[in-house]
C-alpha cells in the first residue's frame, strides 16, 4: 500500500496541526511517525525533563491515533539512518512535516528532502510554529526587520489581514493508515532516558492570568504568568489559537508571542547568531570568564538574593520567570563579566521551555550584542530589581531560606566596581 507520512517534531498535537491537516487532505493513508533523534539526545544527561514531557505527548497522540484505528510509529536513531529505514519497509508517497527554522533541523531536512527527491518522493514542509515566517514580514525593500518595534507594528498590520486559519484534522481522520495490531511505544529506559515523576504546567490557557498579564507579569512572587512555555516549545498547543486569544484579551501577552515570531525570523536570516554575537563589535570584548564565578552564578550563590533565587528556581523545576531571566542574565555578563554563551548554554540544558531563537535572543538582548539589545551601558541593579519586583521578599524567601541569615553568602562583587569594570571593557572593545 501506498502510504503519505505525517513527521510530528516541535507540532506534537492533533488539533490545528498544518502539516496533518494537509497530509490528510491527500489521496494516500497517512501514517504518523516520530523519530528521538539520536544527535540531540546523545547530548543530554539520562535525567532530563524536557525528554520525559515528549515522552508523555507521545503517548496521548499514541491512544488518539489507535482511537482511529492507527498507531504512531516511534524511532530511535540518525534521522537519515532511520528514513533509509522507513523507505525500504514502506511504499512512501509523500513525506509532510511542520518546518523548524534553527540550524541543526534546517540542515536536517535537507538531507532527508535529498534521500527522498532521489526517489521522486514529495517532501512537504508547512508553516506551523510561527504565525509568519521567512520574508513575510519584512521592510519595503525587502530585507528583514533587526529591530522589534517597526516588526511588531508590520506583523500587527500584517495579521489584521492575512490572520491563519485553523487547520483541523478531526473529520479526515478516517484516512489515517490503518494497523490492526498498534506500534510498540518504545518506554524511556529503551532510549537511554530514565522515568522521572514530573509535574509539568497545563496546556490549557489560564485566562485570568492572561487577563491580568500586564498589570501582574513583572512579580515573579505571584502566578502570574502563563507557564505555557513548554507547550509553546514542542506544539502541544497552536500559536494561531494562542494568538486569537491574546487578541481579545491581552495585547501585552500578544507582544511577548510577537517577540517568539522575531526571535525565530532572526535566527532564520542570520544563523551565525546562535554562536557569535549579532554586532560584531561585541566579539572582541574581553570577558574575564571565571570559573568560579560562574559556578557561584549557577548554584545561585552569589550574595544577590534575586540573582540567587531565580537560579535555584531553575535548577529545581527548570523554570524561570521572565523578568528574572533578564535580571539574571546582565549580572553574569555585566556583574561578571562571563561571555553571554556560557549562560545561554547553562539555560539550553536546564529549561523546560529552552527555545533556541528566544534564549539566543534574550541572552544577546541582556549582554547588548544582539539585535534588538538592551545598550551596553544599561546595567540592572540586583537590589533596586529586588526591590521594585519582589518587595515584600515573598519569592526571596521562598528560593533562599538561609536569607537574612550569616549563612547566607556575601555579594560576589559590589555593584558600583561591576559597574565601572564592565563599561571599561565594552568601551574598549567598541571603540567608545
Amino acid at each position: 500500500m501506498k502510504i503519505a507520512i505525517h513527521w510530528f517534531r516541535r507540532d506534537l498535537r492533533w488539533e490545528d496541526n498544518t502539516a496533518l491537516y494537509h497530509a490528510l487532505q491527500g489521496n494516500l493513508p497517512v501514517l504518523c511517525l516520530f523519530i528521538f533523534d539520536s544527535v540531540i539526545l546523545d547530548s543530554l544527561p539520562q535525567q532530563d525533563r524536557r525528554v520525559v514531557f515528549i515522552h508523555e505527548q507521545l503517548q496521548k497522540l499514541h491512544l488518539a491515533l489507535q482511537q482511529q484505528g492507527s498507531s504512531l510509529l516511534v524511532k530511535y536513531g540518525r534521522p537519515q539512518e532511520v528514513w533509509e529505514e522507513l523507505l525500504q519497509t514502506y511504499d512512501i508517497g509523500a513525506v509532510y512535516c511542520n518546518r523548524d527554522y534553527e540550524p541543526y533541523p534546517q540542515e536536517r531536512d535537507k538531507s532527508i528532502y535529498a534521500l527522498l527527491s532521489a526517489r521522486q518522493i514529495v517532501f512537504k514542509g508547512y508553516k506551523d510554529h510561527v504565525i509568519f515566517e521567512k520574508n513575510e514580514v519584512s521592510k519595503s525593500d525587502g530585507t528583514p526587520y533587526t529591530v522589534f518595534t517597526p516588526y511588531s507594528k508590520r506583523w500587527k498590520e500584517m495579521y489584521l489581514h492575512h490572520a491563519p486559519p485553523s487547520y483541523e484534522s478531526v473529520e479526515h481522520s478516517r484516512h489515517f493508515y490503518p494497523t490492526s495490531t498498534p506500534y510498540h511505544l518504545p518506554s524511556l529506559t529503551d532510549i537511554g532516558f530514565e522515568a522521572l515523576n514530573c509535574d509539568f504546567p497545563s496546556a490549557d490557557f489560564p485566562l485570568s492570568l492572561i487577563e491580568k498579564y500586564a498589570e501582574q507579569r513583572n512579580f515573579p512572587a505571584y502566578q502570574s504568568t502563563t507557564h505555557l512555555g513548554i507547550h509553546f516549545r514542542f506544539g502541544t498547543i497552536s500559536i494561531r489559537q494562542a494568538v486569537r486569544l491574546a487578541m481579545q484579551k491581552s495585547m501585552v501577552w500578544l507582544n511577548e508571542l510577537i517577540w517568539r515570531d522575531f526571535f525565530q525570523s532572526i535566527l532564520y536570516h542570520f544563523p551565525h547568531t546562535a554562536t557569535q554575537a549579532f554586532k560584531p563589535g561585541y566579539d572582541s570584548i574581553q570577558w574575564l570568564n571565571r570559573a568560579s564565578d560562574f559556578e557561584a552564578w549557577c548554584n545561585g550563590k552569589t550574595g544577590y538574593p534575586l540573582v540567587d533565587a531565580g537560579m535555584r528556581e531553575l535548577n529545581a523545576t527548570g523554570f524561570m520567570h521572565n523578568r528574572i531571566r533578564m535580571l539574571v542574565a546582565s549580572f553574569l555578563t555585566k556583574h561578571l563579566l562571563i561571555d553571554w554563551r556560557w549562560g545561554e548554554a547553562y539555560f539550553a540544558a536546564r529549561l523546560l521551555d529552552y527555545d533556541m531563537a528566544a534564549n539566543v535572543g534574550g541572552w544577546q538582548w541582556a549582554a547588548g550584542s544582539g539585535c534588538d539589545a538592551a545598550p551596553y551601558f544599561r546595567i540592572f541593579n540586583p537590589m533596586l530589581q529586588a526591590n521594585k519586583f519582589d518587595p515584600q521578599q515573598l519569592y526571596i524567601k521562598k528560593w533562599l531560606p538561609e536569607w537574612g541569615t550569616s549563612a547566607y553568602a556575601p555579594p560576589i562583587v559590589e555593584h558600583t566596581i561591576a559597574r565601572a569594570r564592565v563599561l571599561a571593557a565594552y568601551r574598549l572593545a567598541l571603540g567608545k
